[in-house]
């Protein structure tokens, strides 16, 4: 299933018992606004350092989910990890934090959602995890599970979901 054929209301009419909802209201700052693809995870607090180092090394068409505890008190992506995000041709980014550089971001192809923007970089300690389970918005997201994201919302399934 290519992005452009991600609708989540009909993934959730046809396999509801199989996937999870995501019940944060995230807004949309890249410039596709459909992408799915399997999950890759990175958990920090206002330090973007594994972010950075995670868009670098995962597999090409993957999501990278970051939970960044919800902070709004600074960036963990701008237009330069868009970018390598976009060049490594990743499928999105989901962020349970912020997001800068949005003009810029909203040219990239590649999807990215956030709580919201923040001009403030974070800071650069290089502390979190990677590719561990992360939980926020009501869902568990497993490295290696799929997300589904659109304009009606984002949801998760532990398989591919075949239309």
């Amino acid at each position: 299933m290519t992005e452009t054929e991600v609708k989540t209301a009909d993934l959730c009419d046809d396999f509801a018992d199989e996937l999870n909802v995501c019940y944060l209201e995230l807004k949309s700052y890249g410039g596709k606004k459909r992408f799915a693809g399997p999950i890759s995870t990175v958990k920090v607090f206002e330090d973007n350092v594994l972010v950075k180092k995670s868009l670098q090394t995962i597999p090409e068409g993957h999501v990278l989910v970051v939970d960044g505890g919800g902070s709004k008190k600074c960036a963990l992506l701008g237009d330069r990890l868009g970018e390598i995000a976009e060049e490594r041709k990743l499928a999105g980014i989901i962020i349970n934090g912020c997001v800068r550089d949005t003009a810029e971001l909203s040219k990239l192809n590649i999807g990215v959602l956030a709580l919201g923007s923040n001009p403030l970089k974070s800071i650069k300690r290089g502390e979190g995890e990677q590719d561990t389970a992360i939980q926020f918005g009501e869902v568990n997201w497993v490295p290696g599970h799929y997300v589904y994201a659109d304009e009606d919302g984002v949801i998760v399934a532990e398989k591919p979901l075949k239309k």
